[in-house]
């Protein structure tokens, strides 16, 4: 095959984001502190080395069985190019694609209303579409170092993914990625022109933003009866940047009005992937951080004092963590969603079923994401890579939770309260879940019944797992 016709692109490429962000939405966990503000963790570190310690994620995997020959990629001959070979390849389905059209990628130029960026996901893996450009972004989680990213130029003979650390530009700082190398969804207010009126007021987003904040700059299909949001709209008041122009931008079905689909390989931004990938999003960022936090910490065990002080913020990251896989404080849905895409039935089919028919991939679409409030990430490759220290301490609050220790009286009022709207169906379902579908879960998860929701945890596991 001949190479694709070359496109002039901007000397950059930014892989899976949204937007280039300076503002974030902060999430209190139940520790003192605000564990998403907490400081920058420096890349090369010598427990960390991000730069060159050994990867294991998808697509590198993915590359070495091109460049050996155990797999060969079938493009065609026009737009998108490779893009179909490469997401069957990496087990990413199109039915995932959600398109963002603000200027907020180093393919800015080539980025507009009419050219909307199209992003496709899987648990672990991302792959970014611009139409017009002949190059593919990508990024992928390795279980140990996090996020990390690709392009895929189409004009080479042989093409593949190379590593483009540049990208940590925009998805590596304290505030957009949680000080580590990271993935974001942002809400910005974008002009006709897809330009984000001012950086200022960009926000990320996920599944605890308030909905009628979200999708500034993305494009939306699908129905929310009377809740809003910003996405499929644009500003046209130079004097009031933030007002966008929300006339036939809600409960959209079609985006065939918004912008010609010719070349992609589909017309859709589909709702229910986009909150999907808001909580994968950060998910994927928490695991991140706090592995690599107690990764420093056990490097600096020598030192008592500095594994302690360092520990402190491993502690604070795991309670956050768990708060956060529990959905303790998602943004409730006061109307039902309902997305145009086969995502809402192939998206559950991916992940382990308990004996009953159950996976934490069900979705609920009516006051919350996920009928069973434990996220799916739990089953990650990202979850199960943690330090034992971590992964641990997130099981011993999980069970401690799920069984009803925190409605122990004794215990500090704000650790009830975080988890408060959890009934007692919902401890119980997702505790039967997960004892069934979680591989390697530690013993004490399986010696008592669920339906002891209220069990000491004491009682119920004769040894603290940290």
């Amino acid at each position: 095959m001949m190479p694709l016709k070359p496109t002039k692109l901007p000397v950059k490429i930014l892989v899976v984001t949204a937007a280039v962000i300076l503002a974030s939405a902060a999430a209190l966990a139940w520790a003192d502190q605000k564990y998403e503000d907490a400081t920058f963790i420096p890349s090369d570190n010598v427990a960390i080395n991000y730069a060159d310690g050994p990867l294991h994620d998808p697509i590198t995997a993915f590359t070495k069985q091109l460049d050996s020959g155990q797999t060969k990629l079938e493009p065609l001959k026009e737009a998108p190019g490779y893009l179909p070979s490469v997401l069957k390849s990496l087990n990413v389905n199109v039915d995932s694609q959600v398109m963002v059209f603000s200027k907020t990628s180093f393919q800015a130029v080539l980025i507009a209303p009419k050219n909307p960026r199209a992003i496709y996901f899987n648990d672990d893996t991302y792959v970014g579409y611009v139409r017009g450009s002949d190059v593919l972004e990508g990024a992928a989680t390795d279980p140990q170092q996090g996020v990390i990213f690709f392009t895929f130029d189409q004009r080479w003979d042989k093409p593949n993914f190379l590593r483009r650390d540049v990208c940590m530009q925009c998805h590596y700082s304290d505030t957009s990625s949680m000080g580590v190398p990271g993935l974001m969804v942002a809400s910005v207010f974008p002009d006709a022109e897809g330009m984000p009126a001012f950086r200022g007021a960009q926000m990320l987003t996920d599944d605890r933003t308030p909905f009628e904040q979200r999708y500034g700059g993305w494009y939306v299909s699908g129905t929310h009866g009377d809740m809003r949001h910003r996405g499929n709209a644009v500003g046209h008041d130079r004097q009031h940047p933030d007002v966008l122009d929300t006339a036939g931008t809600q409960n959209l079905t079609s985006l065939a009005k918004k912008f010609d689909s010719s070349n992609y390989l589909s017309n859709v931004s589909d709702i229910v992937a986009l909150l999907t990938l808001e909580h994968q999003c950060r998910m994927t960022n928490y695991i991140t951080r706090v592995g690599w936090q107690e990764r420093i910490a056990e490097h600096d065990g020598a030192d008592a004092s500095a594994q302690a002080k360092a520990r402190v913020q491993v502690d604070a990251g795991i309670d956050a963590l768990v708060a956060y896989m529990l959905f303790a404080d998602e943004a409730p849905l006061q109307d039902p969603v309902q997305g145009v895409s086969t995502f809402t039935q192939t998206f559950p089919e991916r992940g382990p079923k308990d004996s009953k028919g159950r996976t934490l991939r069900d979705f609920d679409l009516k006051t919350r994401l996920f009928k069973y409030p434990l996220s799916y990430m739990i089953y990650s490759k990202a979850f199960d890579g943690m330090p034992e220290y971590v992964k641990q301490g997130v099981y011993r609050r999980l069970y401690g939770i799920l069984t009803g220790q925190d409605q122990d009286p004794k215990l500090a009022p704000e650790f009830a309260q975080k988890f408060a709207r959890l009934s007692a169906e919902d401890r119980r379902n997702v505790l039967e879940i997960v004892r069934e579908t979680k591989p390697n879960l530690p013993a004490y998860w399986r010696a008592a019944s669920a339906q002891q929701i209220g069990t000491p945890l004491a009682d119920a596991r004769p040894t603290a797992p940290r």
